[in-house]
């Protein structure tokens, strides 16, 4: 384990044993297991039609519960919960519960539905790169470079052409130039993403922005709405892979031969038809033409432009080049993108596994911070910020140049963690993606921080949400439930249930005694508002 985990755990532990425990008094003992009253309370108020302080639908409580365990015990006697599909089951469960416990989901919702909405919008760009010659880049390395991408910059406020001085740039090797006909959401490294979508009037450039490609100079072309997803029937007229006649692959061939068909179409032809005899693309020819709704980007440029400009259902383009032959297009409907539920999920999987998840969890780490009263000592953290000018934290020499490093760096939970504690955790994750040494340092204390938060909370899931414990100990029952009387009911036929259940609850109440606790059930509103405080 390692060695910062197991200092937050020790704290912990040291810390909760000043917990107040509350009164948990057995309500009543089943083939000689004891029930907490909270187990029986928890699972009572889950039932809406049980009222504990009405003396008729509490027996009927009583009794229910009673049957309950008397069937999970059956279970346990069998020893269903030693199967490993059973510990699969519960452990998978657990892992769900422990993850809802340490996530914000209203926080993640609104930063996903931010990166949603920049898609109701189609943004097109030119930018000039100037490229890092290194997979690992020091402060030290950047200031070349970016001092080049800012005299580009300067010249461009002056009045210079953006694109004469990104080809004059290009052609000297001293950067890239590139247009970018669409810039999607989660498409692009983050802090290129959001330079785009904080420019807002065509023409508009941002100051050097640092990627981890280099520094870019980022001129809007073009913001659009975005007009959706088409669905469009095509019909395909291609070269030949082995022609009789080697004119049937000209250009004016194929040309003419999408002409006739387009007319045909034009005419009143079935279009689907014509697909389905005529169309080269024998995969859309089978389904009459028909390709799956689309959006901008996803198609090559010439289909994509002469879709996207048909006005009204059912509207055919003439023959369209591609460099796959000619296409004649008929829009069949058209509709806005997704709803934010639909892409919800989609848009959650791409975050947290890139550069995005911090942004993602930031609303549930800054909650744990101030709930464990996070101090940063931003003086600590800036030596390690300094060996970035020289070293990269990835390497040997800057753990080295890091080692005797011995300042307080944070305090969580009343904990203080030293700056040699997070050399050492770097050391042994030094997991990250990114080429600029500052970046890679901050990713790294990121981690280093949520894996502390994360070990707060596992360690006192029970103490600060005591809940878990019994949503554990509700699905464990569940799954001995479901599978014993899968066993001994569910699975016969329909006709026999019935009978089977009584025999079953005649034998297993014979068969395991109940001792039900009569006097904490007489004092049951007393229980409650004490265990309720």
């Amino acid at each position: 384990m390692k060695k910062i985990l197991t200092a937050i755990i020790l704290g912990l532990f040291i810390g909760s044993l000043g917990a107040k425990e509350k009164e948990d008094p057995v309500v009543m003992t089943v083939a000689g297991k004891d029930i907490p009253l909270s187990e029986f309370l928890f699972l009572a108020r889950k039932d809406t039609t049980v009222n504990l302080l009405d003396k008729k639908s509490l027996a009927n409580w009583v009794e229910l519960f009673t049957n309950f365990k008397l069937k999970v015990a059956d279970a346990e006697s069998l020893r269903i919960q030693e199967s490993m599909g059973f510990s699969d089951e519960l452990d998978s469960y657990k892992a769900q519960l422990r993850a809802s416990y340490l996530s914000d989901k209203e926080g993640e919702a609104e930063v996903m539905r931010k990166v949603y909405e920049r898609g109701n919008d189609i943004v097109s760009v030119s930018h000039i790169v100037f490229l890092f010659n290194k997979d690992k880049v020091t402060s030290k390395d950047t200031v070349p470079v970016y001092n080049e991408a800012n005299k580009a910059y300067q010249r461009i406020l002056a009045g210079e052409d953006f694109e004469k001085v990104a080809q004059e740039l290009a052609a000297d090797s001293a950067a890239v130039f590139e247009k970018v006909d669409y810039v999607f959401p989660l498409q692009a490294l983050k802090s290129f993403e959001d330079a785009v979508f904080s420019l807002q009037k065509v023409g508009e450039i941002t100051a050097p922005v640092r990627t981890d490609m280099g520094f870019h100079i980022i001129r809007l072309d073009r913001r659009f709405p975005n007009p959706g997803l088409l669905k469009v029937a095509h019909i395909l007229v291609m070269p030949e892979e082995d022609p009789l006649d080697p004119h049937d692959n000209d250009d004016t061939t194929l040309y003419r031969k999408a002409t006739e068909l387009y007319q045909r179409a034009k005419n009143g032809e079935d279009f689907g038809y014509l697909a389905l005899m005529e169309s080269s693309d024998r995969k859309t020819g089978n389904e009459r033409g028909v390709l799956p709704y689309f959006g901008l980007g996803e198609m090559v440029k010439p289909f994509e432009q002469a879709a996207f400009a048909l006005k009204d259902t059912g509207d055919i383009t003439e023959p369209i080049k591609t460099r796959y032959g000619y296409h004649i297009i008929k829009l069949l409907d058209r509709k806005p993108r997704p709803p934010f539920e639909e892409m919800e999920s989609s848009i959650h999987q791409v975050m947290e596994k890139g550069e995005r998840n911090f942004e993602l969890f930031k609303s549930f780490e800054d909650k744990e911070k101030e709930k464990f009263h996070y101090v940063f000592y931003p003086d600590a953290y800036a030596d390690f910020q300094k060996l970035c000018d020289d070293y990269h934290p990835s390497g040997k020499d800057f753990i080295e140049q890091a080692a005797p490093l011995e300042k307080p760096l944070l305090i969580l939970n009343d904990t203080m963690f030293y700056q040699h504690e997070f050399t050492e955790y770097l050391r042994r994750f030094p997991f990250s993606t990114k080429v600029y040494a500052g970046d890679f340092l901050y990713d790294i204390y990121r981690l280093f921080v949520r894996d502390i938060l994360t070990a707060y909370e596992k360690f006192n899931l029970s103490a600060m949400h005591p809940e878990y414990d019994q949503l554990v100990k509700e699905y464990y029952d569940g799954i001995l439930l479901f599978d014993i009387s899968s066993r001994r009911v569910w699975d016969k036929p329909v006709e026999e249930q019935e009978q089977l259940e009584a025999e079953w609850m005649k034998e297993i109440k014979e068969k395991y005694p109940v001792t039900i606790n009569q006097k904490v059930l007489k004092n049951l509103k007393k229980y409650i508002k004490k265990m309720d405080k």
